[in-house]
């Protein structure tokens, strides 16, 4: 750490920046703590293993639909929802063992992390990583949270940058009607577009040969396994269906977090209030909770990024009582109102950039 020493505080001088809310640190810490007496960081390795064995089935029985029922249109569509399925929830579980919530050592989780992401899903564990930390860091600050760089040039995001944007006479997409485009180049284009291709130029650019390795042993036991029923073209005609699929379950559950909440730059706001003010909640059921990888706790999930999602409902009281006393709103609402109010917040950063925009 010396070579990031920039130089010590004298006595007098404060230790605190006055854009960071001391108080809340300090209870957020005690908050913490609490949690941790509580054992809502330990895991549940039954809940977990249950987890991976139904993504296994879902994956067996999209095979046993062609191999019983043939490759007709009908059983061809079946196969295919089952693994989207399969790779949306595969999705969710990478996720727990990226953020080492499942074992108590890292070996294990970045191992099974491999397994799910890799062989499961084709895609590099690295990759993950390099995105989803930044994001953890610095959620919706424009710069520096990657899960925002279509601001600007395919949408403009959050109200302050959208007027920015305007004002700077800048347009590269016309913002005004992104709430209407958002349904051809969002959730049907993120994944077989552009995840699924540039995925591969970042290993080989960064050389991430184990990774590649991972990947490569998806592809093949697809090409193993259902080249016999439908030839190459068949299971290409299979795979990016299921990719376009997947991409609009991957979207809409992923941005319903963090779309509608506040988006600017870094104001170098403490951690804790960044985290609260770029995520909102989706009320707990248990096809809520299933549908979303537990995400619909976003919360809580970017406050404890390292615990076992089954918890995630536990410590939920406790964090809304903290934001009530620090006058923090803590959003909770229905799933579809979650999927609605991506597409308000859309139109009303578009809207919010042309009045700007035209505004002489």
């Amino acid at each position: 750490m010396n070579s990031l020493l920039i130089g010590e505080l004298s006595p007098e001088q404060p230790s605190f920046e006055p854009t960071k809310n001391k108080e809340l640190i300090d209870e957020f810490r005690e908050l913490r703590a609490t949690v941790e007496r509580m054992g809502l960081m330990k895991a549940n390795h039954v809940f977990f293993l249950l987890y991976l064995l139904h993504i296994l089935l879902l994956d067996v029985a999209a095979w046993l639909t062609l191999w019983v029922f043939g490759t007709s249109l009908v059983p061809f569509l079946l196969c295919a929802v089952l693994l989207s399925t399969v790779q949306a929830q595969a999705g969710w579980l990478q996720h727990d063992f990226g953020h080492l919530s499942v074992f108590s050592t890292s070996t294990w989780n970045h191992l099974l992390h491999h397994f799910v992401i890799g062989h499961l899903k084709g895609a590099p564990a690295s990759w993950w990583n390099h995105m989803h930390f930044q994001h953890h860091a610095k959620p919706n600050c424009f710069g520096k949270d990657p899960d925002i760089n279509m601001h600007p040039l395919f949408f403009a995001l959050g109200k302050i940058l959208s007027v920015e944007l305007g004002k700077k006479k800048k347009k590269y997409m016309p913002y005004n009607h992104q709430h209407k485009y958002f349904f051809l180049i969002g959730p049907p284009a993120l994944l077989p577009l552009y995840f699924q291709w540039y995925i591969f130029y970042f290993v080989i650019q960064r050389k991430k040969w184990v990774d590649l390795a991972w990947m490569i042993t998806f592809y093949a036991r697809l090409f193993l396994t259902y080249g016999p029923f439908l030839g190459l073209k068949g299971v290409l005609g299979l795979f990016f269906l299921v990719r376009f699929l997947e991409s609009h379950w991957f979207v809409w559950v992923t941005q319903m977090n963090h779309i509608p909440m506040r988006i600017d730059r870094d104001r170098n706001m403490d951690w804790v209030s960044i985290q609260l003010h770029a995520t909102c909640n989706v009320h707990k059921s248990a096809f809520n909770d299933w549908f979303s990888g537990h995400l619909n706790f976003q919360i809580e999930h970017h406050l404890f990024p390292t615990m076992p999602r089954h918890n995630y409902h536990k410590v939920a009281p406790l964090v809304q009582s903290l934001c009530a006393k620090h006058g923090i709103e803590y959003q909770s609402k229905p799933l579809l109102a979650a999927f609605a109010d991506i597409i308000y917040s859309l139109k009303e950063s578009g809207q919010l950039w042309l009045d700007a925009y035209l505004h002489q």
